[in-house]
């Protein structure tokens, strides 16, 4: 099964693409997207929502697991994040892919067993649990990832995984759109 997980944020918003099969991950891709600094925030969320169309048009994933809101003390912050996932979940209803979504409690619960790690303890549980050669650098990068391995998680305990059958449904979906 194919997972593209994706960390929002207007500025950065960082993806991590992975492979799993329930019990081993392997990354396929993964960085962040990053708007041009002068755009006007309307400029931003177009950039942000096509960089998530050409990202899943390129890695073709089952699922797009996105990390919900977090409790902000800014109304600002909060709402300029809610318009940022609504492109970003956009762009996954468009592509007919479905949509996961995760609390950040939930995915360090999943990825260090602490619901309240700090962000360079999950950098460095989704280097390992990844085996990776390297830390996946920026921080956004890396809880994007720890977003995707999340959702691995979440899967293989509530519903068991069938790669064969996620393949097939990729296979699928790319032969649907090749025909449009």
């Amino acid at each position: 099964m194919r997972i593209l997980g994706v960390d929002p944020g207007s500025k950065c918003t960082g993806y991590g693409c992975i492979d799993t099969n329930g019990s081993q991950h392997q990354v396929v891709d993964c960085g962040v997207m990053t708007a041009p600094v002068r755009a006007t925030f309307p400029e931003k969320l177009r950039f942000i929502h096509q960089g998530l169309v050409d990202l899943l048009t390129h890695h073709q994933p089952d699922t797009v697991a996105i990390e919900n809101l977090f409790y902000a003390k800014n109304a600002r912050s909060a709402l300029i994040l809610g318009h940022v996932r609504g492109v970003l979940m956009l762009a996954a209803s468009q592509a007919d892919i479905v949509i996961a979504e995760y609390a950040p409690a939930e995915i360090k619960q999943a990825v260090v067993g602490y619901g309240r790690a700090e962000k360079v303890q999950v950098q460095q549980m989704v280097t390992l649990l990844l085996n990776m050669n390297e830390v996946p650098s920026p921080l956004d990068t890396s809880d994007a990832l720890a977003v995707a391995v999340c959702h691995a998680h979440s899967l293989n305990l509530t519903e068991g995984l069938n790669s064969r059958e996620a393949s097939k449904r990729r296979q699928e979906r790319s032969r649907l759109r090749g025909n449009q």
